[in-house]
């Protein structure tokens, strides 16, 4: 069954009826669905079940640091459509996309929990992580949940957070790692390879015609690794592809716009448009200028054997 996902509380309540199922609740960002999240979406779904209650997220859009501190706000992982993807394939009932706005900031905490939690969604229980804020200024935390929801009738449940290697994993970690282009890191925090999605474009024709011909990625997504040559798979309608993926501003051709290039493996298609996604599997090596396309040339024959043979590495270490 599709997830239900709905933009407001009067929707949640048409959509659902006013005798509608009580909801096991999460409430947060979400931005990269890592696993910290997995975790706590895992743990819903399964409360859910036990009680027979709706499993459902409230997330927010757009991020609330666009409304509150637009110049600070980070650049986020993943578009609103890949997050909420993501958690559909968790299994979660329902998602809540609440536009956040001036008033919404200024809400009270008792005013946001009797809004969405106890009158819109009918919360039973809600999962948090431990350092959960909600309200005007952040004034609520765990504790303040907690006393609201003795009051409004649901339990609060706080679910630790993940660590890899003694680091929690979290959303600022992963948006670091792949500023310094360390996209394994990446991965091993989200529990798949960061992908970025969008559309294919026209390109120059210099590197098909003077180098390798690749496929040029436009994508509306925020945040992308560090300019690099990268071992990639790309995902084209239902098949996938491996490939070597230069991120940057081509300096042999004096660009001056970071473009997304990847040349995919056993792949003879001329394609100017359609759907594309990368996954960056292992970095390569940084982006430089070379003397001109025949040296450009040599070199990224080299990359894509290193990424051939990273690819082979992986299958031997499966």
């Amino acid at each position: 069954m599709a997830i239900a996902i709905v933009h407001s509380a009067d929707e949640w309540v048409a959509r659902f009826g006013e005798q509608r199922k009580r909801a096991a609740v999460t409430i947060g960002n979400f931005d990269g669905v890592h696993l910290g999240h997995q975790e706590i979406l895992c743990k819903l779904r399964e409360r859910a079940r036990m009680t027979s209650a709706m499993s459902a997220v409230l997330t927010f859009h757009p991020h609330p640091a666009r409304v509150l501190r637009p110049a600070g706000a980070p650049a986020l992982i993943e578009t609103l459509d890949q997050r909420l993807a993501a958690i559909e394939a968790l299994g979660i009932d329902a998602i809540l996309v609440a536009h956040f706005d001036a008033a919404m900031a200024n809400l009270s905490p008792d005013e946001f929990v009797r809004r969405y939690l106890a009158e819109t969604m009918r919360a039973q229980a809600v999962l948090i992580g431990g350092n959960f804020r909600f309200g005007h200024r952040q004034a609520g935390d765990a504790k303040l949940l907690s006393e609201l929801g003795r009051t409004c009738g649901f339990e609060v449940d706080i679910v630790a957070p993940v660590t890899i290697d003694g680091a929690v994993v979290s959303s600022s970690a992963i948006r670091n790692s792949l500023r310094e282009g360390k996209v394994e890191d990446a991965r091993r925090m989200l529990g798949r390879p960061f992908a970025l999605a969008g559309e294919i474009k026209p390109g120059t024709g210099q590197g098909r015609k003077l180098v390798v011909p690749t496929l040029n990625l436009k994508t509306d997504q925020e945040l992308l690794p560090k300019t690099g040559v990268y071992a990639t798979e790309a995902v084209l309608g239902e098949k996938l592809y491996r490939a070597a993926t230069n991120v940057g501003v081509r300096p042999t051709f004096d660009g001056s716009h970071v473009t997304i290039e990847s040349h995919l493996f056993d792949f003879n298609e001329t394609l100017t448009s359609g759907k594309l996604e990368i996954r960056f599997w292992s970095r390569l090596r940084d982006e430089r200028k070379f003397s001109g396309p025949a040296e450009l040339r040599e070199q990224v024959l080299l990359d894509i054997e290193q990424a051939r043979e990273y690819f082979r590495g992986a299958e031997s270490r499966t």
